[in-house]
């Protein structure tokens, strides 16, 4: 037990608690970084050493590091980074006094003092933990059920219940030229690299745990002049029945290797886990891992005109849900989709000012709804983040977006819902670099608008117009009907001086959003950072100078 800032680690139980007790709940690996963090108060680790120690044998991207740290300072309400301080170069440290039970001494240390990287860990139960890791690599090894068998005694309670076992066969490449070998490959290590990632899935590649496994995915990459296509499907060994099937296609032109094979792995990724988390979380599922029935059929009428949403669609769409809902009103994926396509309806001021609480207390009692039924279905953790950033809760909105990543790490929605805390928030340049993320993920492709323009307006509040300029049209090409992309298209164009586009823009933003102002245009201030209010007012005024009323 570590005590610091008014927090409590509970090394036993693997849990942060607030001063009065309340826990705040971490995923494993971040867990883990914290208590490295702690037991070494006021010293930089490098991020090597971090690294090393949290993923000690797995090699990981710099981004796993990062959203650990964004977790814990999210947890911490650390917004100023004054107690998970960055050192430009060397690493992070935790900013605080550490101090054990009362009457106890210091945390114990262990310090291998060998050259520049100092590992660090407490003695005995960051060894023991370390030890169950090798035995979850054992498996990932390939070690088949006698493994499997092995590292299952001695793996943490949370990963035993872990319910999927996956097993990834190695890509298929179709013809014979070298290119599509070495896609293929490099899109099946990035795959199990990120299904390991996931706390409800064991991965184990290949050969003699496939029958061991709960599931196994094969697939097959075809190379053709202007794209990739790939086709995957995951069978359930011991009945031989196909649970779920995807076919992709990635374009070739207009973007290098390393992306291709980014969108390919994501695209197969993102499905993938979505297909298990259903199948696990969820009940009934078609072989997509998609809700069956009269459900299916209401949500895909409802989200059918997504890029084409006006006001007028946008209320048929609602009330066909609501159709739906009344005949079946325990069905969660109707209830989250409702909830979803509501709080879209607030983000797009398609409801009447005076109107906003009363939605914003509808769509939280269905939030709560779902969260005791399904609390680690995919949707509902989706639909729970985009409560929390339509309702200004913004650090409370990072832990929850973590959730959906620790069990889907390509959720492009999600990072755009983290990519806006961090900008209301003021981080601007991390902001930039979520969205970034979603786009190179692109995933799913109906939402690649919503990080274009997430994208185009953080360059806008950065100052960069010009920057912001092909991301605005690209979210505009994508979904036409945004007023607010228009908006800020008008104020990027004005700080450019090309004053006759900036009036044109405007004038077809004030069409799409009749009597709109410079006081119902701004999102609510409510917990946002000083830093972004000022860079509003100042996008505000572009967008005033470029034609929309003040008042």
């Amino acid at each position: 037990m570590l005590r610091f800032a008014g927090f409590e680690i509970d090394q036993r139980r693997s849990e942060l608690r607030r001063a009065d007790g309340e826990a705040i709940k971490l995923r494993p690996k971040t867990f883990d970084l914290l208590w490295l963090l702690a037991i070494n108060p006021r010293r930089i680790l490098s991020k090597h050493e971090l690294m090393a120690a949290v993923w000690p044998g797995v090699h990981v991207s710099d981004d796993s590091l990062f959203q650990c740290i964004r977790e814990l300072r999210a947890a911490l309400g650390d917004d100023k980074r004054q107690l998970i301080r960055a050192v430009s170069g060397r690493g992070y440290l935790l900013e605080a006094d550490v101090s054990g039970p009362p009457d106890a001494g210091p945390p114990e240390m262990t310090h291998a003092q060998t050259g520049s990287a100092t590992e660090a860990r407490p003695a005995g139960a960051w060894l023991d933990l370390k030890m169950r890791r090798r035995a979850v690599l054992a498996v990932m090894a390939g070690g088949g059920a006698t493994a499997l068998a092995a590292a299952a005694a001695v793996l943490p309670r949370f990963f035993v219940s872990s319910p999927a076992t996956v097993a990834v066969i190695p890509m298929a490449a179709g013809g014979d030229a070298p290119m599509s070998a070495r896609m293929a490959a490099g899109v099946t290590r990035d795959l199990i690299d990120g299904l390991a990632k996931i706390e409800t899935i064991r991965v184990v590649t290949p050969h003699g745990a496939v029958q061991a496994a709960d599931f196994v995915v094969t697939s097959v990459l075809e190379q053709t002049e202007a794209a990739w296509n790939l086709s995957a499907r995951m069978t359930e060994p011991s009945t031989g029945t196909v649970k779920w099937t995807r076919a992709l296609s990635v374009d070739r032109n207009g973007a290098d290797a390393p992306l291709q094979q980014t969108r390919l792995t994501a695209g197969l990724g993102d499905a993938l886990a979505l297909s298990i988390n259903a199948l696990l979380k969820s009940g009934n599922r078609s072989v997509d891992g998609m809700p069956t029935g009269g459900a299916k059929a209401a949500i895909e009428q409802a989200t059918a005109s997504i890029n084409q949403t006006t006001f007028e669609r946008f209320h048929a769409a609602r009330a066909m849900l609501e159709k739906a809902l009344a005949d079946d009103a325990d069905d969660v994926d109707l209830q989250v989709a409702l909830a979803a396509f509501q709080l879209r309806g607030i983000q797009m001021a398609w409801f009447p000012v005076a109107e906003r609480a009363s939605v914003e207390g509808r769509v939280g009692a269905i939030v709560e709804r779902t969260l005791r039924a399904r609390p680690d279905y995919i949707p509902v953790l989706q639909t729970y983040c985009r409560f929390l950033s339509t309702t200004n809760r913004f650090v409370e909105c990072l832990v929850a977006c973590e959730r959906v990543l620790a069990l889907d790490p390509w959720d492009g929605i999600t990072l755009y819902l983290i990519g806006l805390a961090q900008v209301f928030l003021g981080r601007f340049d991390e902001g930039l670099a979520t969205f970034r993320q979603a786009d190179r993920f692109d995933t799913p492709q109906v939402a690649r608008w919503t990080w274009a323009i997430g994208a185009g307006w953080t360059y806008l509040l950065m100052g960069r117009p010009e920057d912001a300029l092909p991301w605005l049209k690209r979210s505009i090409a994508i979904t036409p009907a945004s007023g607010r992309t228009h908006l800020l298209l008008a104020a990027a164009y004005q700080q450019l001086g090309r004053g006759a586009e900036a009036r044109a823009a405007m004038a077809k933003a004030l069409e799409l959003r009749p009597g709109a102002t410079a006081r119902t245009v701004p999102p609510p201030d409510k917990n946002t950072s000083p830093v972004y209010l000022k860079a509003t007012e100042r996008v505000m005024s572009l967008m005033v100078a470029a034609g929309l009323p003040a008042s």
